[in-house]
């Protein structure tokens, strides 16, 4: 499903060519092409914007005078020492490498912004950063090209999330809470609010029957579709936006497919323009996968393809579900590997109060057609040869999507080269299996614990071609351990204490 409409009038800076089926922002090219833009704009600021290791953008802007076509060449220092997950202090010193093909207006600055998104680079080899996530995610591309396997992967992720009135948390030695506000919760059906210039008017939505109700239960369509056409109008194609499942304000926004590392950097600005304009409506936009209790949270299935100049090598006419012998190779990669993926593709211990059965949790490793109690599933909405695809169930939106995309990808090459075997297609529900023929279907792991000693043991398939290192996997590891599933055990959880308050 493509959209053919055109951004706010004004929106984008750039040459806009809309076709049917296509809608293409035409970019600068080159360093010079940045630098005329600028002027040609009187753009007053350029903001440098780069990811860390956990996968949040972080940012700093500088000065007219300090852009110059040596800035895309040379670089701009920065503290490395002080990003999660980069340097330590000792060596602290970092480069910044201006993409000038990410170049975007910025919608949020008042002062006229022009963004950048950047590479990193070691200041004294000048070599690219390993710990840089985009620049594993170039070189995860690049490993693809090199085997001879296709010239492209195609990735097309649909990226779920809550817009919330408000939310609160906290914990220290003696307490702990958090407490999430939407007038669209079904929880407010009972709310008195006379106090608010009226009375109830009802019209929420019921536990998992956000998909898809009109307005008045959806309250959101407007705020959507602002989110859409400032993706637009910063060269994100966006296809369809629509209401979730769970109450509370769950939505989705769905972007048309790209390459691997372009569509990761597309997540970032997704994430970028989601956040701001909810706080622009004194609302906030979470990607946490599972704020709210008893309702679904928020996944990010990613479609992938392999491509070979025009033709996508996934389709074969006379396959199982019109797939081709590789595409199903390329499926028993990541369900061979899925438990050292989730440690990429579900990285945060809130990921697996999400993978669990019952909520269309994709916790089952085993491949199908149409069917979303797999982890593994070939969409049939259409026969097309440029549809058909894999669309891998797991990851969430808390993933940093260069590390995810990449991660999958050589899981995928590897099923590829090994022509590891897939199993047999389950076409049911694999939740009403019986115990017997359940037990022999294996499941994602069940915590983040389990996924990080899954990649400690099964990561040779991530460091071919030294797209991963070693360093950047001790690294994660390090860095989940001690910053996440350690302090989450060390804290009591609330229902705890319904549970043993009593002993």
């Amino acid at each position: 499903m493509s959209s053919s409409s055109a951004p706010r009038s004004g929106a984008s800076p750039f040459e806009v060519s809309v076709e049917p089926g296509r809608y293409r922002v035409v970019r600068p090219s080159c360093a010079q092409e940045v630098v005329d833009l600028i002027n040609r704009r009187a753009i007053q600021i350029v903001d440098l914007k780069f990811t860390d290791l956990p996968g949040l953008w972080q940012h700093f802007s500088i000065t007219l005078p300090e852009v110059s076509e040596r800035l895309f060449h040379s670089g701009i220092g920065f503290d490395g020492s002080s990003i999660r997950g980069f340097q330590e202090i000792h060596e602290s010193d970092m480069l910044l490498l201006p993409d000038p093909a990410t170049a975007f207006i910025d919608p949020f600055c008042a002062t006229p912004t022009l963004s950048l998104i950047s590479d990193v680079v070691d200041p004294v080899t000048h070599e690219p950063y390993s710990r840089d996530p985009r620049y594993i995610a170039k070189k995860a591309e690049r490993y693809l090209r090199d085997t001879g396997i296709a010239a492209a992967c195609y990735v097309g992720p649909e990226v779920e999330f809550f817009i919330f009135d408000s939310i609160r948390f906290g914990q220290d030695t003696h307490s702990g809470y958090y407490h999430v506000e939407s007038m669209e919760g079904e929880w407010n059906t009972g709310r008195d609010e006379g106090a608010y210039g009226g009375g109830n008017l009802g019209y929420r939505m019921r536990h998992k029957e956000g998909y898809f109700p009109v307005p008045p239960h959806d309250t959101l369509q407007d705020i959507r579709s602002e989110i859409a056409l400032t993706l637009q109008g910063i060269g994100v194609q966006v296809e369809v936006h629509h209401h979730e499942v769970a109450t509370g304000g769950q939505n989705e926004i769905d972007m048309r497919f790209d390459t691997l590392t372009r569509m990761a950097d597309n997540v970032m600005l997704y994430k970028y323009v989601c956040k701001n304009i909810a706080r622009q409506h004194g609302k906030v936009a979470t990607f946490m996968p599972k704020p709210l209790f008893a309702d679904n949270a928020s996944g990010m299935h990613c479609h992938q393809s392999l491509w070979d100049d025009e033709r996508n090598l996934f389709y074969d006419e006379h396959g199982w579900a019109l797939t081709s012998e590789m595409c199903r190779w390329y499926i028993g990669g990541l369900l061979h590997h899925a438990g050292a993926l989730m440690a990429f593709c579900a990285p945060s211990t809130n990921s697996y109060k999400r993978l669990v059965p019952g909520y269309e949790a994709p916790v089952n490793l085993a491949m199908s057609q149409r069917n979303r109690s797999a982890a593994a599933r070939i969409p049939m909405y259409s026969d097309a040869p440029n549809a058909r695809r894999v669309e891998f169930r797991c990851p969430d939106p808390s993933a940093n999507a260069y590390l995810a995309f990449a991660a999958m990808l050589m899981a995928g090459i590897d099923g590829i080269e090994q022509k590891i075997d897939p199993g047999a297609p389950l076409d049911c529900n694999i939740y009403e299996l019986s115990p017997q023929e359940a037990a022999l279907v294996r499941q994602v792991p069940g915590s983040l614990d389990a996924a990080c000693a899954a990649l400690e043991h099964d990561h040779a398939f991530l460091c071919k071609g030294g797209v991963f290192t070693d360093d950047v996997i001790a690294t994660w590891l390090d860095y989940k351990r001690m910053h996440e599933i350690d302090p989450v055990k060390l804290r009591p959880h609330p229902w705890e204490f319904h549970l043993y308050f009593d002993v």
